[in-house]
């Protein structure tokens, strides 16, 4: 017998045992053109198989055979496959995010389902994600960005200096040209954004920096890319964390560094800490906390005035001012 054809064969049945078929020793047999002994001879080295690679795992995969379904199955835990409730989730959280167009969704999402959840599962997954799919309401710029996603996460990589095209607000067809040294890719409320640090070249010619902190660009308008033929290096010590750029960042608005102090009123000081993850508590008494925080740029006034009478900006003193600006042209709007 040809070697290829056999373990083409045992390949074949391992994969649909699994994805949770019931496979019948007589009509494998026939399918194969073999005895059934030849299919029985491949059970068995798939069982060999799974014994050995078991580990220390619990709920080990074994073949058996279901006798009410007249033909043998894989049982145990389903490895790298998702349970029901991670596929939900997963599910829930990308169609919550709006990030893709109406057609990415549904091809992500059905590739997430038939490749992740056991065939068991299958309907019932599909089932319930199903109306959130049919009911998706797409941003409105519509653009694609799965492409620009990889390709910017490669030029990341490989430190290439870059020159975009950049629409800064679609209404106004605004657009601007930079030369940026790519960062990071970031999702946040809805959008992929870019950072980037904006470079200049020097009186010697050579590109710098042109602000200490990096600018954010919204991937989808992003109108054009290409490599200017120049690399940036990155000193490790110095490197871009994206994780703790995030922590500072509040709706990816830019900005200097800056240390924020102020007093909550509020409910949950809880969803304070959990909202800003550089925050922490310098003291508390009966009627309010003293919370200082790390953030970066202008982002945190949004929110501030989010929280209503809950807050109160001890310092700096110039962002307690500009807050109190702010709503002193609010309140003039409503006499």
């Amino acid at each position: 017998m040809d070697k290829e054809a056999k373990n083409l064969r045992t390949l074949d049945i391992y994969v649909r045992l699994c994805e949770g078929k019931v496979l019948n020793k007589h009509e494998e047999a026939l399918k194969f053109g073999v005895d059934e002994r030849s299919i029985q001879r491949d059970l068995n080295g798939i069982r060999e198989y799974l014994a050995d690679h078991a580990g220390e795992s619990k709920g080990m995969r074994e073949i058996i055979y279901d006798r009410s379904k007249e033909g043998f199955v894989m049982t145990g835990s389903d490895g790298a496959l998702m349970t029901n409730d991670e596929i939900l989730a997963v599910s829930k959280i990308l169609l919550e995010s709006r990030a893709f167009t109406k057609k990415e969704i549904g091809v992500i999402l059905d590739k997430l389902i038939s490749g992740c959840v056991p065939q068991k599962n299958l309907k019932l997954v599909s089932d319930l994600v199903s109306n959130e799919k049919y009911h998706y309401v797409e941003l409105h710029h519509k653009s694609t960005v799965k492409d620009k996603l990889w390709t910017l996460g490669e030029e990341i990589k490989q430190t290439n200096l870059l020159e975009i095209t950049y629409a800064k607000q679609i209404a106004s067809k605004e657009i601007v040209a930079r030369i940026i040294q790519p960062l990071a890719i970031i999702f946040s409320e809805y959008y992929f954004y870019l950072n980037a640090f904006i470079v200049e070249k020097d009186e010697k010619g050579e590109f710098k920096k042109k602000y200490d902190y990096p600018a954010i660009f919204r991937i989808d308008r992003i109108m054009s890319y290409k490599e200017i033929g120049q690399k940036y290096s990155v000193i490790y010590a110095n490197r871009f964390e994206e994780g703790e750029f995030r922590k500072r960042v509040q709706f990816m608005f830019p900005g200097k560094l800056m240390n924020l102090q102020f007093k909550y009123t509020g409910r949950s000081v809880e969803a304070i800490l959990d909202r800003l993850p550089t925050a922490r508590v310098i003291s508390e008494n009966k009627d309010s906390t003293l919370i200082e925080a790390e953030v970066y740029g202008k982002g945190i006034i949004m929110w501030l005035l989010s929280q209503g009478a809950s807050i109160e900006i001890v310092r700096p003193k110039e962002m307690r001012e500009e807050l109190k600006q702010i709503l002193t042209e609010m309140l003039s709007k409503y006499v």
